[in-house]
C-alpha cells in the first residue's frame, strides 16, 4: 500500500504558465478530484503520461479535464496532447513569490 499525503511540493519548469507562473516558481498542490474551469491544477496527460504538467483547467471532458497553459504562445496542453487527469489543485505559491494563484 502506497501512502499519499493529501499536500505535495512541485516545481514549475518552462514559460507556458506565464505569466501567472514563472519557472522556478514552488508551489503547493491538493490532491483531489473536485476542479472547477479555471483552477490551475496538477495533471498527466493521457497520451503523455511521463509527463507532469502545471496547467489552468479549462472544460472537463471525457471523463477527465481539457487543460491550457496561460502562456498563449506556447501550446504544449491539451492542444497538442488532448485530455488529461488531474492530480491535484495548485493551493498557492511559496517561492519566490508567495501568494495565492488567481
Amino acid at each position: 500500500m502506497r501512502l499519499q499525503l493529501p499536500l505535495f511540493a512541485v516545481l514549475v519548469q518552462g514559460p507556458s504558465m506565464a505569466p501567472t507562473l514563472r519557472s522556478g516558481d514552488a508551489l503547493v498542490v491538493r490532491r483531489t478530484e473536485r476542479v472547477r474551469a479555471g483552477d490551475v491544477v496538477v495533471a498527466r496527460f493521457r497520451s503523455r503520461p511521463d509527463l507532469l504538467v502545471v496547467k489552468r483547467a479549462v472544460r472537463a471532458q471525457d471523463q477527465g479535464w481539457w487543460l491550457h497553459g496561460d502562456n498563449e504562445f506556447v501550446t504544449d496542453d491539451s492542444r497538442a496532447y488532448g485530455v488529461a487527469d488531474v492530480i491535484g489543485r495548485v493551493v498557492f505559491r511559496y517561492w519566490p513569490r508567495p501568494g495565492r494563484l488567481s
